[in-house]
């Protein structure tokens, strides 16, 4: 989706666009959702320090924050799920790499697999993306991506664990 003048001045003009955005990373031109994924990577290498629990509270605020953000920024732009939202692709991203060990190499194995999911959008994420709508709409089946791209890391994992 091509953005507007009008589009990106309601996008930039209220806190709500700043957050959904990414801080803007969503107003990247080619592949907004992977721009988002990446710009994500940047708090997770402060998220992956603290406690499990820690980690899952500011996931689960973000979550909550972006159904707000995203709520907003479909009423101004008028359109269902634009692609400049990708506060969703930082919950999904972080959902991912919960399990990951540390290394870069689980870092990009996680952000691979969480786009995968995301573009292919399986079962439960189609249902998600067909059917749910409104804020929650958005980051629902983007969290449902983040959580089979973590299943299939851990698996991964497990099995690097034992070879």
């Amino acid at each position: 989706m091509s953005l507007s003048a009008a589009q990106r001045r309601a996008i930039l003009t209220h806190p709500a666009g700043w957050i959904a955005s990414g801080f803007g990373a969503g107003l990247s031109p080619l592949a907004p959702g992977t721009a988002g994924s990446a710009v994500a990577l940047l708090p997770y290498l402060w998220l992956r320090e603290l406690p499990f629990w820690a980690y899952l509270v500011v996931v689960l605020a973000v979550f909550a924050l972006g159904v707000w953000t995203s709520r907003v920024l479909v009423a101004r732009l008028r359109v269902e799920d634009p692609g400049c939202i990708v506060v969703d692709e930082f919950v999904g991203q972080w959902l991912a790499l919960a399990f990951a060990p540390p290394g870069w190499m689980w870092i990009l194995v996680g952000f691979l697999l969480f786009r995968l999911f995301d573009v292919a959008k399986p079962w439960p994420v189609s249902w998600a993306d067909r059917e749910v709508g409104g804020g929650f709409g958005v980051m629902l089946d983007d969290a449902l991506a983040g959580l089979l791209a973590a299943a299939v890391l851990a698996g991964l994992v497990w099995g690097a664990a034992r070879f």
